[in-house]
């Protein structure tokens, strides 16, 4: 209700019941506005708009200067999962591990790690998850889970803890899939692709996934165990009955830059190169604060562009492409 509305029913109105009616409605509409504002505000904690501004703001991408000295750095890979943190809740400059993760509590809801996907959730907003390459365009190896062009809260691969974030009131996210190719410590090439430009819907691989594990239990003279995440195991191969065999699904994907990098002006010389690929609607639906901010700078290019959809390639899907060389 608009606040024009209740002053004019409390002059058309008789008496105090009239007046006490209006004023009950003028209230309520800015109660309302305020629950309205608290959401906008809720949603906006962080979005990758913001990491990619951040990003542009640097001057090395040399993970062992980023992170020198830090006790639990001891892979590139981890190293590079802290980048993506960091640019994502602006604590690049902030010192000292237990400081940064502090830092990364107040935008994350969730953090996941190698075995539990993903590596994060920003807090009423999207999933990352963080993978290391060496080559441009070889394949990234997704271990046991296929991929995703949501997340879903019903996947079986994912925590309790994971589904309960955010309060729990969520079926399915929107995924972000954030590639670095790393050379000798220093990333040279990190992509931000969002899963639904990249992955088909999940009942293309449960199809594939559950085809294969029906035709392996159909084998008649193995045992197997009666539950499994996994394609099939089997119980007893051994005489004393004392070995087991996992038949697990090792799911790979063409890495982003070999899928989408005829989409870029990509050149080997730069010192370093960020992409960011989302459908049309995706970018629209960030805060018109974060998407001027990309807009105006310099430093990052925005394209128009079109890609054929995971689900029926004689499709093509508007989406946005952002650009940061340096």
């Amino acid at each position: 209700m608009r606040r024009s509305d209740g002053l004019a029913r409390a002059e058309e109105g008789s008496g105090e019941e009239s007046a006490r009616a209006s004023a009950f409605c003028f209230l309520a509409g800015r109660a309302w506005e305020k629950i309205r504002t608290f959401a906008i505000i809720v949603s906006m904690e962080t979005n990758v708009l913001i990491a990619f501004n951040n990003m542009s703001k640097l001057e090395s991408f040399q993970l062992a200067e980023l992170y020198s000295g830090q006790n639990r750095m001891n892979n590139v890979g981890t190293a590079l999962e802290y980048f993506v943190r960091d640019i994502f809740c602006s604590s690049i400059d902030v010192v000292g591990l237990d400081n940064k993760d502090k830092k990364h509590s107040e935008h994350l809801s969730y953090l996941g790690n190698q075995n539990n996907p993903p590596d994060f959730i920003v807090k009423n907003g999207d999933a990352v998850e963080v993978k290391k390459i060496g080559g441009l365009v070889g394949s990234i190896a997704l271990n046991s889970s296929y991929p995703k062009s949501k997340l879903h809260s019903d996947d079986v691969r994912i925590l309790q803890s994971c589904r309960e974030c955010d309060g729990g009131n969520w079926s399915k996210k929107d995924i972000i899939y954030a590639v670095g190719s790393v050379v000798e410590s220093k990333i040279k090439t990190l992509w931000f692709v969002y899963g639904d430009c990249y992955a088909a819907d999940r009942e293309v691989y449960e199809k594939t996934f559950k085809s294969i594990s029906k035709k392996v239990h159909e084998i008649d003279h193995l045992e197997f165990t009666s539950e499994t995440n996994e394609i099939a195991g089997v119980r007893k191969i051994d005489p004393l009955g004392i070995t087991y065999l996992r038949v697990r699904g090792m799911w790979g994907i063409d890495t982003p830059h070999k899928v989408f990098g005829s989409l870029t002006e990509f050149n080997r010389e730069s010192d370093f190169s960020a992409f960011a690929l989302m459908l049309d609607e995706k970018y629209k639906s960030f805060p018109k604060e974060d998407r001027d901010n990309i807009e105006s700078n310099s430093n990052i290019k925005i394209k128009s562009v079109e890609i054929k959809s995971p689900n029926n390639p004689a499709n093509y899907l508007k989406a946005k492409l952002i650009c940061f060389v340096k």
